[in-house]
């Protein structure tokens, strides 16, 4: 509790130190890009969002700041340019994001005004226009890179560029696939958790404030924030949740419904667009003993059925009784978390979950475990699973055989970050730049440095 104190306290006089900054330094041009400029104050208050999101303070990143600044003013120049937008939509919801997460980290909205020493819709106001033009410069970057493609010859070319003595090991992978049984509950299972929504729900009917109660009674993260969840679309939501977000008027609260997270009610905000902005209330039905062990006669009979076939369909079985909708339409295999883009099904065995892990360690290639009870690390939920280890791959050095994948990705990046680079060189080459004194000596800037006193050099000569 005490290094927590610490912590905010820490925070705290970041802040002060960042909003005293910003008000002496508020018509301070740090830098010029161009027809745009980047204020001191612009910085400052990034840097202020930096601490919020629970970074150890470090002046130094103000240089990295104000790079991200130059290449994004950059980049939304050129966006004017080829007419790239992108939705107010899109803008209030990263907005609400970022808002949600510095409010779980500040440990509130209330705690969150008090070290920002202004109103949590003051600062969205603030954020805004950077979050904007930040989206805008994405979606550039993204422009330039579209035609940006990688051959095997591309991956040959680069995998032989690599010295011997610096081709990179991997360390042992597997596949392994899941077949995940969760507890059902009966409708008399449920009843507590539904009775106690629904008192819930009657008492923020009759004047209680629903933040909260949301705070003392919601079961999900955003109890924390009231229960608000921010503007949302069609897309995002459960799609009981949905259908009542969007059949309610402003102010309006909703019945009590059920989702397959728990028993909720809702009430909407405000709507914009085609995206509502609502906090909610939700009651999650506690898992029994007796659910478990239907749970676990299931599994156990699937298990054995499997078993009693010579050449299972672990894809088919998966499709069937999975409940986890991650992994059952992927033929029950699990992906890399750390590489989703590339849908690899390959895993380290250190990025295991330690329970499957443990698991999968005593197992041979191409046989299924017993039904094992798993906790989820991050919810605490309990569920039954059949794992299935498809392949295993001992740690080695990197060969195009077994890796032209990994390489493939590899040699994709090396493109893209080229095409950056020489598209940025291009540009700076071609634009005003002028960077302030006291940024003069960060090293990152140097190729925006170079650009600037060319830029200042060629003034003088016109003088």
């Amino acid at each position: 509790m005490r290094k927590l104190g610490l912590s905010l306290l820490n925070i705290l006089l970041v802040l002060s130190v960042a909003q005293a900054q910003t008000k002496r330094t508020l018509d301070k041009i740090a830098a010029v890009v161009g027809g745009n400029i980047v204020l001191q104050s612009d910085i400052e208050l990034q840097y202020a969002q930096y601490i919020v999101s629970g970074q150890q303070p470090n002046p130094a990143i103000k240089c990295v700041i104000l790079q991200n600044q130059l290449t994004q003013k950059l980049l939304a120049q050129q966006a004017v340019i080829d007419s790239v937008q992108v939705k107010d939509e899109e803008v209030d919801a990263e907005v609400d994001r970022r808002m949600r997460s510095f409010m779980q980290r500040a440990g509130g909205q209330e705690k969150l005004e008090q070290f920002l020493g202004r109103s949590v819709i003051q600062y969205k106001d603030e954020m805004r226009p950077d979050i904007k033009e930040s989206l805008i410069a994405q979606r550039m970057r993204a422009k330039i890179t579209e035609k940006v493609n990688t051959t095997p010859l591309d991956v040959k070319n680069y995998f032989d560029k690599i010295p011997k003595d610096s081709i990179p090991t991997y360390n042992k992978e597997v596949e392994v696939g899941e077949i995940v049984f969760q507890p059902k509950l009966t409708r008399e299972e449920k009843e507590s958790a539904k009775q106690k929504i629904t008192e819930l729900r009657e008492r923020v009917k009759k004047g209680e404030d629903f933040a909260t109660l949301a705070g003392l009674y919601s079961q999900d993260g955003s109890a924390a924030e009231g229960g608000d969840l921010g503007f949302f679309d069609r897309q995002q939501m459960a799609k009981e949740f949905t259908a009542n977000a969007f059949r309610l008027k402003a102010g309006e609260i909703s019945p009590v419904f059920e989702t397959e997270f728990g028993f909720h009610f809702l009430q909407v905000i405000e709507r914009r667009g085609e995206t509502v902005h609502a906090r909610h209330i939700i009651i999650i039905p506690a898992i029994t003993d007796a659910s478990l062990e239907r749970t676990h006669k299931l599994a156990d009979s699937v298990y054995k059925a499997m078993l009693a076939v010579k050449t299972f369909d672990f894809s088919s079985a998966a499709a069937y009784y999975s409940d986890d909708k991650e992994t059952k339409y992927n033929g029950g295999m699990m992906l890399n978390a750390d590489n989703v883009q590339t849908r690899t099904t390959y895993i380290p065995t250190d990025k295991l979950d330690p329970q499957v892990a443990l698991v999968v360690d005593t197992m041979k290639v191409g046989s299924i475990s017993k039904p094992q009870l798993f906790t989820d690390p991050q919810t605490g939920k309990k569920s039954y699973k059949i794992l299935y280890l498809k392949s295993a791959t001992n740690a080695h050095k990197a060969n195009l055989e077994q890796d032209f994948a990994k390489l493939k990705d590899a040699a994709t990046n090396e493109k893209l970050n080229r095409t950056i680079a020489q598209w940025f060189d291009k540009r700076r080459s071609e634009t005003y730049i002028r960077i302030d004194p006291e940024f003069q000596s960060c090293d990152i800037l140097k190729s925006w440095i170079t650009a600037s006193k060319k830029d200042n050099a060629q003034a003088k000569t016109t003088e």
